[in-house]
Parts: C-alpha cells; sequence; structure tokens
C-alpha cells in the first residue's frame, strides 16, 4: 500500500479537540432523544461514504483491526478527510495512486462534464433526473441510469428514518416532533420540501437537528449532486439572543446590495431564523474535512422565496477554531498592531453575516429570458462562488449596518483584520476546496486593488478605506455573475485569482506550528460500516 511518507507531519496539522455531550438543563426524555438523534446521524454518515469514496470506505473497514502503526495513521487520515485524497495537498491522494475522481461516487469513473452535457442534448428527457440533487448516475453500455438516493442509499434511509420517528415520540416539542416525522419521510422519498418548511417554521427548539443532503461541495463534476451532513445541536440561550440585532436588518441589507433589483427579490416580512447552538455529533459532509462553523439552510430556492433561510452558528466548533488557529496566526502573519485588533467577537460578526448572506443576493439566474437554477447554470463554479459571494456581501452588509448606526463605528476595523485573520485560516487548508477557492481568489483581489497589504518584514495588514472600497466593487462583480448564471465568466475570474502568491506561500511557511483545523473527538462513537 503506497502512503505518503509525511503523513504523520500531516495528521498533527489536525488538532485533537474533545466536543462532550453536556445534557446539563436536558430532561431524561430529551437525553434519550438525543441519542436516537445520533444513531440516525450515524446512518446518514455510511451513505456519506459511499457518496465521498466508496473505495476510501473499503479500505478504513479493512484497517479497523490492524495494529500496525502506518495503518492507524492511514485509517485516521481516512477518518479526516472522508476519502483517500488530501483536501490539505489539492485532493491528491494520501494513500494509493488513483488520481482524485472529480465525480466522486454519484458518476461512473471515466465520465466527464462533456459528456454528461452532450447526452442530455441527446436524450433531454433524462435531463430533469441526471441533473437532480438527489440521484447517482451510473452507466450501462451508451445509456445513463439514474437511481434516487432513496433507492440507492435503501439500507441507510430505512433505520435512519425509523431512528427519527422514535426520537419525534420521545420529543415534547409537539412542532418539533411533528417535524422529525416529515424529515423521516423525506429521507425516503427525496422530498425535502414540507420538512424543510417545517424546519424553517420551528420557534427556538431546545434540541435541533440538520438531517439532510444539502451541500453540493463533493461533486466536482456537475457541481449538483448533494451530499448527506447530518448534525445534532443543542441551544445556546444566552449567545442566541445576541443575533436580535442582525435578524432586524436582513431585508434591508438585501435592498442595499449593488444589484439590479430585479435580482434581488424583497425579504420583507420573511422571518429569519438565527441559533447558536453546540453541534454535539456529526455526520458526513459536517464530519470530515473542513470543520464548518456556522451554516445558512435549507438551500432550495423555494424555501428561500417562500420562508427565507434558517442560520445556524456552532459556537463549540467556533470556539476551538477561534483560539486553537486564528487568533494564533494572526500573531504570526498580520502586524502587531492589527493583529491584536482581530478577535473572536469579530470573526463571529463576519460569520453570521456570511451566513447570513448566503441567503441574499438572487435567487435564481437569468438566461435567455428563463430563470434557472444557480446551481444548474454555473455547475461546479457555483460552490466557489457562492462561498465567496457571502464572505465579500456579509463584510459588505457590516460595512452597512455600522454605516446605518446598528454597530458601533469603532468595530468596523476588528471586522476587517478579523476577516483577514479568518482567511489566512482557509488558505492554509488549501484551495482544493469551495471554501479555499473562495476566500484564495478575495485575498488576490483585495491585494490588488489594495485593501490587504504587506509591510517590509513580509507581515500583513488591512488599508481600512481602500478594503472597503474593494469589497464593494468584488460583491458586485460576484452578484452579478449569479444574477446572469455566467459560468465562463465565473470559472475565468476564479482562475485568474486563483493562484496562490509566492509571498503568501513563504508567509503561510511560517505558521506550520499553528493547527490547520480541528479533529473532534465526540462522547459519541463513530460507527461506519
Amino acid at each position: 500500500m503506497k502512503v505518503a511518507p509525511d503523513l504523520g507531519q500531516r495528521l498533527v496539522k489536525w488538532k485533537a479537540v474533545q466536543i462532550p455531550f453536556n445534557s446539563a438543563g436536558l430532561s431524561a426524555r430529551q437525553v434519550a432523544m438525543v441519542s436516537k438523534l445520533v444513531e440516525a446521524t450515524q446512518y446518514l454518515e455510511d451513505a456519506y461514504w459511499r457518496q465521498s469514496d466508496p473505495e476510501g470506505l473499503a479500505l478504513y473497514l479493512r484497517l479497523a483491526n490492524s495494529t500496525d502503526p502506518q495503518d492507524k495513521q492511514v485509517r485516521h487520515y481516512l477518518l479526516i478527510n472522508g476519502s483517500r485524497y488530501d483536501l490539505l495537498d489539492g485532493n491528491k491522494p494520501f494513500v494509493g495512486d488513483e488520481p482524485y475522481r472529480p465525480g466522486r461516487g454519484y458518476y461512473p469513473a471515466s465520465l466527464t462534464r462533456d459528456q454528461i452535457e452532450a447526452y442530455v442534448k441527446e436524450h433531454p428527457d433524462q435531463k430533469d433526473e441526471i441533473y437532480s440533487p438527489f440521484t447517482v448516475v451510473r452507466q450501462d453500455g451508451d445509456k445513463l441510469q439514474s437511481s434516487p438516493y432513496h433507492v440507492a442509499f435503501k439500507s441507510f434511509m430505512q433505520p435512519a428514518a425509523a431512528a427519527l420517528r422514535e426520537a419525534a415520540d420521545l420529543s415534547d416539542d409537539h412542532d418539533f416532533a411533528n417535524f422529525l416525522r416529515l424529515r423521516a419521510d423525506a429521507l425516503l422519498s427525496d422530498d425535502y420540501y414540507q420538512s424543510d418548511l417545517a424546519w424553517v417554521d420551528l420557534k427556538n427548539p431546545k434540541v435541533d437537528v440538520i438531517m439532510a443532503p444539502y451541500e453540493v461541495y463533493l461533486d466536482d463534476l456537475l457541481g449538483v449532486k448533494a451530499s448527506y451532513g447530518p448534525s445534532v445541536l443543542i441551544r445556546n440561550e444566552e449567545e442566541s439572543r445576541k443575533l436580535a440585532i442582525y435578524e432586524k436588518y436582513v431585508a434591508d441589507i438585501q435592498d442595499a446590495l449593488p444589484l439590479a433589483p430585479e435580482d434581488r427579490p424583497s425579504k420583507k416580512g420573511q422571518t429569519t431564523p438565527m441559533e447558536v447552538i453546540d453541534a454535539v455529533f456529526r455526520g458526513g459532509d459536517m464530519r470530515h474535512g473542513y470543520q464548518s462553523v456556522a451554516d445558512n439552510l435549507p438551500n432550495d430556492p423555494r424555501i428561500h422565496a417562500e420562508k427565507g433561510t434558517k442560520k445556524l452558528f456552532f459556537k463549540n466548533f467556533m470556539d476551538a477554531r477561534v483560539n486553537y488557529v486564528i487568533l494564533p496566526i494572526a500573531k504570526v502573519l498580520m502586524t502587531p498592531k492589527q493583529a491584536s485588533k482581530a478577535s473572536g467577537e469579530g470573526y463571529l460578526a463576519g460569520t453570521i453575516m456570511h451566513e447570513i448572506c448566503h441567503g441574499l443576493g438572487p435567487a435564481y439566474s437569468r438566461m435567455n429570458g428563463k430563470q434557472v437554477d444557480l446551481r444548474e447554470a454555473l455547475g461546479p463554479a457555483f460552490s466557489g462562488l457562492e462561498e465567496a459571494k457571502a464572505d465579500v456581501v456579509g463584510m459588505f452588509a457590516l460595512g452597512w449596518l455600522v454605516e446605518h448606526g446598528a454597530l458601533p463605528k469603532d468595530r468596523l476595523q476588528e471586522y476587517y483584520t478579523s476577516y483577514l485573520a479568518g482567511n489566512f485560516r482557509t488558505l492554509r487548508f488549501g484551495i482544493g476546496e469551495a471554501h479555499g477557492q473562495a476566500e484564495m481568489m478575495e485575498f488576490n483581489y483585495h491585494l490588488e486593488h489594495g485593501g490587504f497589504k504587506h509591510d517590509a518584514t513580509g507581515r500583513y495588514y488591512v488599508d481600512f478605506a481602500k478594503l472597503s472600497e474593494s469589497i464593494a466593487s468584488l460583491a458586485k462583480i460576484l452578484l452579478e455573475f449569479e444574477a446572469k448564471g455566467d459560468r465562463a465568466g465565473t470559472e475565468a475570474w476564479f482562475k485568474k485569482y486563483d493562484v496562490m502568491p509566492q509571498d503568501l506561500v513563504d508567509s503561510l511557511k511560517k505558521t506550520s506550528e499553528v493547527p490547520v483545523d480541528v479533529d473532534p473527538t465526540f462522547s459519541f462513537p463513530d460507527k461506519i460500516e
């Protein structure tokens, strides 16, 4: 078995962090309910591996009982990445020599995007099933066939749905129990619409879940296939109350975006549920690689239009990231004066606005007089573009809130320096994933326009006035890419700006002692089959 010779060094880049389940404040029935929600999460984790890297799963299981130190390292790194491909090394294999498959487990290994698009032109009746977020595509001779997730992953969806129904029976929250039953039905039909409506309508549930295939980060072929990313969540009441100031201005920020009115549908009258929670167990794309500190869901544009979205902020993961990664990086890479301005509160504000702004801007692309789903219009370019849009429009929105007196003026420098520090964290993670692609582009654009600078010692800092201008101009560009569904323009834009400058390469080497991200260990066991 061919293994990267520096695998041990790669592993230490991930800070081992205990993520305990604190049952204080929960009743015995709620604790039992959490256990059932964890069980459902474990089944969705099994399905995720088959989406991400079935061969990697087979290796992970084969090494389960090995006592060989190298085998243990390989198995641990498989768990961190959720595959044989190293996100820190541009998705190159760290075990074996099979090159990265952009279609992962969703498509036949040899199939290219051009071949699929040509096939769909010849077989337009199959377009919806092939481009569905919830199908696996297989090849039978010259014919492409699609299998719905609930069929392809039936052996995992059925017990997951049963666990959700048992959890619902344990819930004293009628609305949450109703949502769990609807979500159980959805896992067995791939129709998440009604359960998503019920989820967004929940009023401050003490226990919550993410329990669906939402994000399309894994699909680098068409950029449309959603991966399972479940998580079990406990509400943090004190921190959640602080979100009211942001929620109040969502519709006003949408109206203020540098975009034609027809491309920014009004958010007035829509609720914007926001929660600060602790994630006590994760699976799928929430568990592997990049450890999300926030989310904005659902992704269905119909829900966006009717209800808005739900913003979730994972306090325990955010605290770990800030303390172990972001602030230590700032001390190494930024000028001392500005490093001292970066803060956990500043990073939280940027993260809050990032998630809010996932739900702002265009709901669809306008192409040839028709509304087209953003993911379909932009293909694999969508994920990186959408993450960049949320980043940049989020910072634009913070500036707007300061300008209109909703946030203190003396906090803007804190937000901007925390934004730069957060950029460094993501870029150390590599640019083989959507968030890294986005922030590499942002960094280069701001550097080109003078918003980011570095001094003679190689330390970076923010030119606050120029960064405000750079953020505004970049926000307009990214929003218009989405509004027009400009896939070619987006791909060319990222190609231009997604090369890491040598100065930054050299600077990032100085952070070798700082972890790249956290490697969580939960109170509940991983049960991967």
